[in-house]
């Protein structure tokens, strides 16, 4: 049986780590190179960046710090794939297949798409007969509205139920879903278990579950009550020293379907 996986979610603006709470408000935690360090170190399952920056130009004002100064996105990219031991998706910003090519070459393996999607819907078809469905994953946040849930983007004001949407993508083919819910969104209650059974029973690629960790059992009960194939988050994994492998060891221990523990 595949095993299940846990997935650290890092997310960037203007070239900072930052801590998200309903996609409204951010606050910097960090530098993106030490975090793909330590979950190497950790033996993460995978990781995923996000940029979510507002302006194209990478903020430099904490070099004072000591931090390695970037020039733009791709350079991280490239700085970070060279330093990881795990598979790494990239997302954020992508517009073009010229987009997912250029990240690929630089050491993405997967890429993540969103708004596009949305304005191009073709544009999924094409970058999985490009590069292979297995490169590319749909990312969708999602809202509750008068109980039911909604495709969310702020660059995109149609409504669109999210299972409906969700399964759109899969015929286009993607090949994983990142499911991520607005109102969870840095609570720290736990996932939306509703949404997760809606979308995973709806189609028939991996979903990814993310937004809402606060305490390690808000996996378990991702993994035990609904058919999703990974656990991600994001700040959680930021605040305690080993969280991947501490969570993954409660995970082991609980019967969980996971990779064994282990520290590099």
């Amino acid at each position: 049986m595949k095993k299940k996986r846990i997935i650290p979610v890092i997310l960037l603006r203007n070239g900072n780590i930052v801590q998200s709470k309903k996609f409204n408000r951010y606050q910097s935690i960090g530098n993106p190179i030490r975090s793909v360090k330590k979950y190497s170190e950790w033996t993460a399952d995978e990781l995923i960046y996000i940029d979510i920056s507002s302006k194209n130009k990478i903020d430099t004002k904490r070099s004072d710090l000591g931090n390695q100064i970037f020039e733009d996105y791709n350079e991280i990219i490239d700085t970070v794939s060279k330093q990881a031991f795990m598979p790494i998706t990239f997302g954020g910003g992508i517009r073009s297949l010229n987009d997912i090519q250029s990240k690929l070459q630089i050491g993405a393996d997967k890429v993540s798409v969103n708004t596009q999607a949305l304005l191009t819907p073709n544009f999924i078809k094409q970058a999985s007969n490009e590069f292979g469905s297995q490169c590319i994953i749909a990312s969708v946040d999602v809202k509750k509205i008068d109980n039911q849930y909604f495709v969310y983007n702020k660059n995109f004001d149609k409504k669109i139920l999210a299972n409906e949407w969700i399964k759109k993508l899969e015929g286009l083919g993607a090949g994983e879903i990142l499911l991520n819910s607005v109102d969870n969104d840095g609570a720290k209650n736990g996932y939306d278990i509703e949404l997760l059974n809606l979308i995973s029973n709806s189609v028939n690629i991996p979903v990814i579950a993310l937004g809402g960790v606060g305490e390690v059992k808000h996996f378990k009960e991702a993994l035990q009550e609904t058919e999703v194939d990974a656990v991600a988050a994001a700040n959680f994994f930021q605040y305690t020293d080993q969280s991947v492998f501490l969570a993954r060891k409660y995970l082991y221990d609980q019967k969980i379907n996971v990779r064994k523990p282990k520290l590099k």
